[in-house]
């Protein structure tokens, strides 16, 4: 295990806070890519998510783009656009045949993943109450997915497969984080994906209705903004302490379940949530209470 990475004006509460937020416009980006897929094919929501992201990103930065292009890091950055895209494109795929709240509870696992890889790979601390945290969150996660029941089709091996390569992408931001621009990183997490959606996207194209292309800009405008967040998120905290907040984006799928396809979650996902909240507010607490000391 390697030396652990302090990071000048680490803030476990604003890391938190950004990281919640990014959760919030990444949960919509994914309920907007479901309502896509109910007119065109689900790969059109695949690029619009990437090729947005860079066209936005472009366009804002544009002054000062040839000095965000610059990188420390430009494999570990592939290796992160590579990992997100592949998270991406299987949870998006995951969409079209699972329910929206049912995917996003698998896809919930990667919290797990993201604290283990940051003791053993990043060398984070890996208390008992972060263990605690993780593990009831999972235990929430388990109550809602509930194994045996129609939820575990071998379509459930997508979200599975997405919830590795997102926590590969956070681990990769933790690493680069502390001493890379912001802003390089929300360029490069959508280069490699614009770059292969536009060249696959041809295959799959119909004409989309009016509403659908409006989907389709607010996925890019989402995806931008969840990115961001999520970036500014692992350059304050550790990736351990914000992990479990993960589980925010499941209560906000249940809502759009609930609002926009009518998919109402039954006691048990409730119970589920209800410990998901206790354990990731349980967390922040204990975070905040460290920090202080």
């Amino acid at each position: 295990m390697g030396a652990v990475i302090k990071i000048p004006g680490q803030n476990p509460t604003k890391g938190i806070l950004f990281y919640m937020a990014g959760i919030f416009f990444m949960a919509t980006m994914d309920f907007l890519a479901k309502l896509v897929a109910q007119d065109v094919h689900i790969a059109m929501a695949i690029w619009a998510r990437y090729a947005g992201q860079t066209a936005l990103v472009t366009a804002i930065f544009l002054p000062s783009l040839a000095t965000i292009a610059r990188t420390r890091y430009p494999k570990l950055q592939f290796a992160r656009s590579a990992f997100l895209l592949l998270g991406t494109t299987l949870f998006f795929i995951s969409l079209t045949k699972l329910g929206l709240a049912e995917a996003t509870a698998i896809m919930d696992l990667n919290p797990v993943l993201i604290t283990l890889g940051g003791a053993f790979l990043l060398g984070e601390t890996f208390g008992a109450r972060r263990a605690f945290g993780i593990a009831a969150a999972l235990i929430g996660a388990l109550i809602i997915i509930r194994p045996g029941s129609d939820v575990f089709s071998p379509a459930a091996i997508l979200p599975l497969i997405a919830a590795a390569g997102f926590a590969s992408f956070v681990l990769i931001t933790r690493r680069v984080g502390h001493d890379e621009d912001p802003r390089t990183s929300l360029f490069y997490a959508a280069l490699l994906g614009a770059l292969a959606t536009s060249i696959a996207v041809p295959f799959f194209w119909s004409t989309p209705t009016p509403m659908t292309v409006f989907y389709m800009v607010l996925i890019g405008v989402a995806g931008s903004l969840g990115q961001f967040f999520l970036i500014r998120a692992v350059s304050f905290a550790e990736a351990g302490a914000v992990a479990p907040f993960s589980y925010v984006g499941l209560l906000i799928a249940a809502f759009w379940g609930m609002v926009v396809f009518d998919e109402f979650p039954d006691a048990a996902t409730w119970i589920g949530a209800a410990i998901i909240v206790a354990a990731g507010i349980y967390v922040w607490h204990r975070e905040r209470v460290t920090s202080r000391a």
